[in-house]
């Protein structure tokens, strides 16, 4: 399938794994549970963010904490949740999130996602094979894409990163 665009809608019946930071303790797990963007996405404007990997080098230093430091600038702009994917499971995602200072979920608009088998990143054509590639789009209250970009270079965070996506909302 081609990867999404401005003018598309988001898809319904997309669903993700989640295991909600309840806790800052890395010790402290929350139980597994499904994300469905049908019900979290309703009426929200999302910023989705995929990375190749939790942990690796320029997804750790280059494209989450950008994103984590401007969580109250994107959501001055409107944006009601940034949601964050990548090929790891949940239990690594929330455990990355945690390592990056994500607060419980009582207490932030981050949401740390597992696309483990990188469906969500194969069905709409931005994958590395195994693992998701690198990109962000936005998603409107509506449903509708308002920006989709991926990037062309691995370990390259440009039309990915937070700086880009804050200049288009």
């Amino acid at each position: 399938m081609a990867p999404l665009k401005v003018g598309d809608k988001f898809p319904s019946g997309i669903e993700f794994a989640y295991a909600p930071i309840t806790d800052p303790s890395p010790t402290a797990c929350g139980m597994m549970t499904t994300f469905s963007c049908d019900t979290e996405f309703a009426n929200k404007r999302v910023v989705l963010v995929s990375v190749p990997g939790a942990f690796t080098p320029t997804c750790q230093a280059n494209h989450l904490p950008p994103y984590l430091s401007s969580a109250s600038a994107l959501a001055a702009k409107g944006v009601d949740l940034i949601c964050v994917i990548a090929t790891n499971d949940a239990w690594v995602m929330a455990a990355w999130g945690k390592a990056n200072g994500v607060p419980p979920e009582s207490e932030s608009n981050v949401r740390m996602l597992s696309d483990s088998k990188s469906e969500f990143g194969k069905r709409f054509g931005w994958s590395l094979g195994e693992r998701n590639n690198r990109f962000a789009m936005v998603v409107e209250k509506d449903g509708t894409v308002s920006y989709a970009e991926c990037e062309e270079k691995p370990g390259v965070v440009t039309v990915s990163g937070a700086e880009a996506v804050m200049a288009k909302l």
